[in-house]
């Protein structure tokens, strides 16, 4: 089997990330015509067009797309394994933004083998709504962020896929015919949005018994008895349940989480990202 250089992947995902392979070339610090030879290059090696483009727009093909989230995982293996043969202690400051509910149950864990690992690096935490945390990395006031995947944006490398559950109080009794009781973040949350959207399209009626921006009022509310939040099961508030299915209760889709870095050449921000990646694949696969 023939191997990929890195440095092939990494102009693949510029390209991807950017839909412009003059951002990618910018981006990576190349001329175009590089970009465009190592795209032609990781074309030939892997037998596949991974790109369609023309004059007015860059897409994936399908094969594109099988290859995306492959490439990220094998650059941040890379990167992984770069930092662990390195003789050299990160030292730096990293600026990383989390969505609320990770950081309120997996975040102390990654932090804690990060740290032991890498001692000198000075860590700065902002929790938040995914949408606000994307802002802020685009804004550049953040390096790194785990966020679950804004519709349309295609950066970063998954974590994990999961449905999102309705969680509740676990003595919360649904009312089949009474409006739901729904306990939400503001918008523009993800989770909100998919759940009204849900809601609305199997025409079951809902009202909001509850808003707060920090999970853990919610958490509050729902340990009340005061109704139930569309929440990922994997992260779910200590002393709340999934709730059971039931007819007059829609499933809700997948959600899916990412994290996403300053790209190439940020090896604190790597190593952070490449422990988290490790925390949530050892998860992933404990619960298998």
């Amino acid at each position: 089997m023939t191997m990929i250089a890195p440095d092939l992947l990494a102009t693949f995902l510029a390209v991807a990330d950017g839909r412009s392979f003059t951002r990618a070339a910018k981006a990576l610090g190349l001329r175009q015509s590089t970009v465009s030879q190592q795209i032609g290059r990781l074309e030939t090696l892997t037998g596949r067009r991974l790109i369609d483009r023309d004059t007015h727009r860059v897409a994936l093909t399908v094969d594109g797309e099988m290859l995306f989230d492959h490439a990220r995982r094998v650059l941040d293996a890379h990167a992984l394994l770069e930092a662990s043969l390195s003789d050299r202690p990160l030292r730096g400051r990293l600026r990383l933004g989390a969505s609320e509910d990770f950081v309120l149950s997996a975040l102390p864990d990654v932090l804690a083998a990060f740290v032991r690992r890498h001692p000198d690096v000075d860590l700065e935490l902002r929790a938040g709504l995914s949408h606000d945390l994307y802002d802020a990395f685009d804004a550049g006031l953040l390096d790194v962020i785990f966020v679950k995947r804004r519709t349309g944006d295609r950066r970063g490398t998954t974590a994990w896929r999961e449905p999102i559950r309705w969680v509740a109080h676990p003595d919360f009794r649904l009312d089949p015919v009474a409006p739901l009781p729904l306990l939400l973040y503001p918008p523009p949350s993800v989770t909100r949005a998919l759940a009204i959207e849900t809601l609305e399209r199997a025409g079951r009626s809902w009202r909001i018994a509850f808003t707060s921006a920090s999970l853990t009022g919610l958490s509050a509310a729902a340990r009340a008895g005061i109704g139930l939040m569309p929440h990922s099961a994997r992260l779910s508030p200590a002393q709340l349940a999934v709730v059971a299915p039931h007819p007059s209760l829609p499933v809700l889709p997948e959600i899916e989480f990412v994290v996403i870095g300053p790209g190439a050449g940020n090896p604190v921000a790597d190593a952070l990202i490449a422990a988290m990646l490790h925390w949530a694949g050892v998860e992933r696969a404990a619960h298998a």
